[in-house]
């Protein structure tokens, strides 16, 4: 059957509305991604605040928003839109270097970038560049093989850690030279102790791989060898040979900077919701039956599809209200992202059903059966809103297929 939208359809669920572009940057992430971590850590230099400056859209792999799409088709992070300014359309960066120098070009305190006149300047920017292209080159060829075995059957793990432990070693005997190799660390690691502006991250003096400065290299290659250690850490840690870019990596990891955007809000934890989606919160052991069944057919909480005819859904912006009015003290509930467009039945965008009517067809009969979630007045809406706001209804049983995401849900993951 065809997806049916009633005629009035509301705006907020048009996915050109949240496409549009807005006052501030809008950066898709993703957590855990190195080359989002670098882009991350560019921007932070450069002095951006999510939530002020850009905003920051978390992105699960496994469900892409469609926004991410039509901005870029490829799909990977980190993507940053740039808003329309004068005569001239958005703008989409969709390469993690093109970000980092986006941001760099905009404020660069640590002279990351090495823009001073002079051989000497145009010799550490030509350094910096071979060795993010080895990184992101050879390195990350070795190190996804090693890290990912799974994915790759026809290699051999052992063979590709040894590649990229031979490229690692280079890197150290770059470190040790720059004086690495001597002493302890130097410099604040978290940059607190000297009352310096954290916008310069707080990275400290050397060695770093361009000198005692950091520099682009260093944001760009720390986030894959932190990602070569998380795949072995006591193997990473037995390496007597590479002391020097331990001791490196110890203090980028370890520093305020690369914590900051590990945490929200730069490193969020949960996804962004798109309004081009809909969404259910459904009672944790009812997803697992509809798992083992095939399909969700629950309306509501202690209501099913049967008893009152559609499943209630949300939009994005009605979740909280929705949750805090029924669900708040259900114990474990599991968000469902819903794509409208694999949906079998048709979905209808209504008013929430007012007491009064008929039990079996509407909201009348939760109200009046669990008053432990909470009673809803005579103009209510399921989302906890007065008058005539539209929430979104299946009518038909929910198919697995339709469901992008299940994750467990808590009031604080709501925007």
């Amino acid at each position: 059957m065809a997806l049916e939208m009633v005629p009035v359809m509301d705006p907020a669920m048009a996915p050109e509305m949240a496409q549009r572009p807005g006052a501030v940057p809008i950066l898709y992430s993703f957590r855990r991604c190195p080359y989002a971590i670098r882009a991350r850590l560019a921007l932070q230099l450069a002095g951006l605040r999510p939530g002020l400056d850009l905003e920051l859209r978390e992105v699960a792999l496994r469900a892409k928003p469609p926004e991410l799409l039509q901005a870029s088709a490829k799909g990977t992070v980190p993507v940053l839109v740039l808003p329309a300014s004068g005569d001239q359309g958005s703008t989409v960066l969709d390469q993690s270097l093109a970000i980092m120098a986006w941001a760099l070009d905009r404020h660069d305190p640590g002279d990351w970038q090495r823009l001073g006149p002079g051989a000497a300047a145009a010799e550490k920017r030509q350094d910096m560049a071979a060795l993010i292209e080895q990184n992101d080159g050879p390195f990350k060829y070795h190190l996804d093989r090693f890290k990912y075995a799974g994915r790759y059957p026809a290699g051999e793990p052992g063979d590709h850690r040894a590649a990229a432990l031979a490229i690692l070693r280079q890197w150290n005997r770059r470190l040790e030279q720059a004086g690495a190799g001597t002493g302890e660390m130097t410099g604040e690691i978290a940059g607190a102790s000297d009352g310096r502006d954290c916008t310069d991250l707080g990275w400290g003096r050397g060695p770093w791989l361009l000198g005692e400065r950091p520099s682009l290299a260093d944001a760009a290659l720390l986030p894959f060898v932190r990602q070569f250690r998380l795949a072995d850490p006591s193997g990473f840690d037995a390496e007597s040979d590479l002391s020097a870019l331990q001791r490196w990596l110890h203090q980028g990891i370890t520093s305020a900077a690369m914590a900051a955007v590990l945490a929200p809000p730069w490193g969020l934890r949960q996804p962004w919701r798109s309004p081009s989606w809909i969404y259910h919160l459904a009672l944790a052991e009812e997803w697992q039956e509809a798992q083992r069944q095939g399909s969700y057919r629950r309306s509501t909480r202690g209501l099913s599809l049967e008893q009152v005819g559609f499943i209630h859904a949300s939009r994005a912006d009605q979740l909280a209200a929705t949750y805090r009015r029924f669900y708040g003290d259900a114990g474990p509930v599991t968000l469902l992202t819903i794509d409208p467009q694999q949906l079998p039945a048709p979905l209808r965008y209504e008013p929430a059903p007012q007491r009064g009517g008929d039990a079996g067809s509407d909201r009348s009969a939760e109200a009046g059966g669990e008053e432990r979630a909470a009673k809803v007045g005579d103009e209510s809406s399921e989302g906890g809103e007065k008058g005539n706001e539209l929430f979104p209804h299946i009518y038909g049983p929910l198919p697995l297929e339709a469901v992008l995401n299940a994750e467990p849900f808590a009031l604080g993951d709501s925007p």
